[in-house]
């Protein structure tokens, strides 16, 4: 009966480690796919396509959010952005839009745009907080820029902007 015992001993031990190795090596897996799941969260969105807008003789490089996800983070993380730099928010069909500022290191101006690319209303919009700001009217697009560039080009409600996403429609 001894040695029935320390076979059985031995034979759980044997098992013992490759499974508890495996196990291991699970754990780590799954530790770096969170960690990595959650810093990319909490980077900003750099590499998304780009399109060319005008406002009267001022050219806007503007990054395109246009999926779900990429308009769910939007300019969160950004720490700093370029002058005429923004990002237009594509929408499928013209709404209420409502933006707030939850992760947002930047104050920004959100400009809702009707599908002509009229300016509908501008909002100044301040870093980190949630407070809703919404168009006054139903529209497919949103432009947001570092607070005060508008005022600086004197753009403002009813200003027409130029570029490929308004000549469609």
């Amino acid at each position: 009966m001894t040695t029935t015992l320390s076979a059985r001993r031995h034979a759980a031990r044997h098992i013992a480690g490759p499974i508890t190795t495996a196990l291991t090596a699970l754990g780590v897996c799954v530790m770096a796919l969170w960690a990595t799941a959650s810093s990319a969260q909490d980077r900003p969105q750099l590499a998304l396509q780009r399109v060319e807008l005008t406002a009267g003789m001022h050219r806007i490089d503007a990054q395109v959010a246009q999926t779900p996800q990429q308009r769910q983070t939007g300019l969160m993380h950004r720490r700093e952005m370029p002058a005429q730099e923004g990002m237009l928010f594509i929408f499928e069909q013209p709404g209420v839009q409502c933006f707030w500022m939850k992760n947002t290191l930047l104050p920004l101006t959100a400009a809702f745009v009707a599908d002509d690319g009229t300016i509908v209303n501008l909002a100044d919009m301040k870093p980190q907080t949630t407070d809703s700001h919404c168009s006054a009217k139903p529209v497919r697009y949103v432009l947001e820029m570092n607070q005060g560039w508008f005022g600086k080009k004197g753009v403002k409600a009813g200003f027409k902007l130029g570029g490929a996403p308004f000549a469609r429609r």
